[in-house]
């Protein structure tokens, strides 16, 4: 049974927090609000949690897209290669953000993720997701809940997504409604941004 606390973004309350930030220390795997879609995380640093992300997905670890949910851009360093100052423009002009930028990985790279030429970085506009992150001292993976094939409810509602998931996660945040539109995602691994997906974040940033 997965717990199921409230957080209220415009003031998440530190104890709350706090418990959220020891689930991930475990191991744990959470359900969580972004200013997009509802993400399934888990501490990047910890692979037994993230290979339990990957089955859930039905993916390899190996192989999959995960992106990182960072606090800001300081500790960009830690997961990217060298990006040059227009890149960082971007980043900054567009951070928080509804964004994913794939960005060329750097060899310090979590173990599972080494060999990945590119990474997915996003700075969420959400407080209890940056709080979040902040506080655990380290990225959290993020991936989507969302599900084509699903009653729109099962990725919105925070009570529809704890009844779903509830046997697969230790941890779901209610943050309120969850929007149904994910994330843009901007390909700057090549220096000349290129977009894969159109989602929520407006592409005339550039």
């Amino acid at each position: 049974m997965a717990q199921f606390i409230k957080i209220y973004e415009e003031n998440p309350n530190p104890k709350a927090i706090d418990t959220v930030v020891k689930v991930l220390k475990k191991g744990g795997l959470i359900i969580y609000p972004t200013d997009t879609v509802y993400g399934l995380g888990c501490d990047i640093t910890n692979i037994k949690a993230l290979e339990k992300v990957a089955r859930i997905k039905g993916l390899k670890l190996e192989k999959s897209n995960f992106s990182f949910v960072c606090h800001d851009l300081s500790n960009l360093s830690d997961y990217v290669k060298q990006i040059d100052t227009t890149t960082f423009k971007i980043l900054k002009r567009a951070l928080p953000g509804p964004y994913t930028f794939i960005l060329p990985g750097s060899k310090t790279l979590p173990n599972p993720f080494k060999k990945r030429k590119t990474v997915g970085i996003r700075v969420p506009n959400n407080t209890i997701a940056l709080d979040i992150v902040k506080q655990l001292g380290n990225p959290i993976i993020s991936t989507s809940i969302h599900d084509e094939d699903e009653i729109l409810e099962y990725t919105t509602d925070p009570e529809l997504i704890l009844e779903k998931w509830n046997n697969l996660v230790d941890l779901v945040i209610d943050g309120g409604y969850g929007d149904n539109e994910p994330s843009t995602v901007i390909d700057l691994s090549e220096g000349k941004p290129e977009i894969i997906r159109q989602g929520k974040g407006d592409s005339d940033i550039f």
